[in-house]
């Protein structure tokens, strides 16, 4: 039968305080283990076993009782949410984190947050500089492509949240293909050199598209941070889609330089 050591419990619990701390069946607690919890003042709470549930379930009486005594047996001991990282229950979420998705909860300083964060970020940038450029008369064609792009990065929030794998599709109305083309051949189809380095005399509209560009750079980063552990990415779909935003900004820098904006 499993232990559950004071050892154990001091590396499972070292970056967190849980209120609750679970037994599963057919483990025990040791002493120390138990002495160690009650000076940090965290709740012991026993898993309820399998056959007790069944027990309950199986005792004569109407099916709507049935389910409510079975229900009520395993409804008893799980908590409100549980610590992501070491699995830690807690019956409130305490003012230092927050979910990342369901009941699972992290420290706010956590990666997956951190990439969230930046991700909202430059979607308020994005709709600042929309306001800006409409209150300036700037073409709304330039102001509709940003609200392609907005779009999307609203679509990767909402997929990195209810862990769902991220659906590609046109951005600026521009193909994967055509946005690494026109990217990386801007000569070929705006008659802009390679690399142009941004200055002042392009003009505001020019430096924001500029600033936005840089912005999706650091999501990018952010996002590979959250995502890649171990020599291993976990969504390859939401770092390609953010490459592809950043090509997309510059396919608007180029259009912009080359008056297609205009």
């Amino acid at each position: 039968m499993k232990v559950i050591t004071e050892a154990a419990l001091r590396e499972e619990l070292r970056n967190s305080q849980p209120e609750y701390y679970c037994i599963p069946e057919e483990t025990l607690l040791s002493p120390a283990g138990r002495e160690y919890l009650q000076q940090r003042k965290i709740k012991i709470v026993k898993e309820p076993p399998i056959q007790q549930v069944q027990a309950s379930e199986n005792k004569q009486s109407t099916p709507s009782e049935s389910t409510e005594v079975s229900n009520h047996a395993a409804e008893s001991w799980k908590p409100k949410y549980v610590d992501y990282e070491t699995g830690a229950f807690y019956m409130e979420k305490p003012e230092h984190m927050c979910q990342l998705s369901g009941n699972l909860l992290v420290p706010k300083c956590h990666p997956r947050i951190l990439f969230r964060g930046k991700l909202d970020s430059i979607q308020t940038l994005i709709i600042l500089d929309q306001a800006r450029m409409a209150e300036s008369g700037t073409s709304a064609k330039v102001i509709e492509d940003l609200n392609s792009v907005l779009l999307v990065l609203q679509n990767i929030m909402k997929c990195d949240v209810l862990d769902q794998e991220l659906e590609s599709g046109l951005i600026i109305g521009l193909t994967n293909r055509e946005l690494h083309d026109r990217s990386h051949d801007p000569m070929k189809f705006f008659g802009i050199k390679q690399m142009l380095m941004p200055n002042y005399t392009m003009g505001t509209s020019y430096a924001m598209l500029n600033q936005l560009r840089a912005a999706i750079r650091e999501v990018e980063v952010a996002a590979t941070t959250a995502f890649y552990q171990n020599g291993k990415c976990s969504r390859t779909d939401i770092i390609e889609e953010l490459n592809r935003l950043s090509s997309a900004l510059h396919v608007m820098m180029c259009k912009w330089l080359a008056g297609e904006y205009h």
